[in-house]
């Protein structure tokens, strides 16, 4: 399913930037989180790949990842430690992670817990709860952010009033896309809620800064990163 097919108009990843890294101790067993945002599987399964290099002589290197804004791929993988012991614990968390009050939208996120034994036996009980733990604890620090799908629309105004218009509109809480230079005009390009009321009230507003001498231009929509 492409993005733009989604049924959700919202969800909640991980802020763009490094991977974001946590360690616990637990019964001398050091559990090292690392989690990453992803796009699609392949870059989910890099982060596994790289990982194993890092940490070549760690006993396990547990993974889950959730993608899509439906997220509608999930993965588990427990590698080596007692069947749903792991990955099972370290998808819930992801899962089950409450990004606003009543909320359960993380996606596009891939988690690796790095094992390294201490020589104390957990039990199951005991990893599923360790496992679960080091996600959770990542999660609890980890920067996030609201991805939306916008409806990028154009306005074309000459280069004299692009300035003006540009913070007025920053100013009435609009969030701005890319802007691109044409040899008389600039295009400013403003990113709305992708639902016709909302382009209406665009419009209306977009009409009284210009006296009318403006117009948006719907054009396509995009998924961007809107902080909470």
């Amino acid at each position: 399913m492409q993005e733009d097919e989604s049924r959700a108009t919202a969800y909640t990843t991980l802020a763009a930037g490094p991977d974001f890294r946590h360690e616990l101790e637990i019964k001398r067993s050091r559990f090292i989180t690392v989690i990453r945002r992803s796009g699609d599987e392949e870059g989910a399964r890099n982060l596994v790949a790289g990982l194993r290099k890092e940490f070549h002589d760690a006993r396990h290197h547990c993974s889950a990842f959730v993608l899509g804004p439906d997220r509608d791929i999930q993965r588990s993988n427990d590698d080596g430690e007692p069947s749903g012991t792991a990955g099972i614990p370290m998808l819930e968390a992801l899962l089950r992670r409450e990004t606003l009050p009543g909320v359960t939208d993380l996606s596009d996120v891939t988690a690796v817990v790095v094992r390294y034994f201490g020589g104390i036996l957990l039990g199951a009980g005991g990893l599923v709860r360790a496992y679960s733990e080091s996600v959770s604890s990542a999660l609890d620090l980890a920067p996030l952010v609201r991805r939306r799908r916008l409806r990028i629309c154009s306005v074309e105004v000459p280069h004299s009033a692009a300035g003006r218009l540009e913070n007025d509109l920053r100013a009435a809480g609009y969030v701005m896309a890319e802007t691109s230079y044409e040899a008389r005009t600039t295009v400013l390009r403003v990113a709305l809620a992708d639902q016709p009321d909302e382009l209406d009230r665009a419009a209306a507003r977009l009409a009284s800064l210009t006296a009318g001498s403006a117009v948006l231009r719907p054009e396509e929509a995009e998924w961007i990163d809107v902080p909470f």
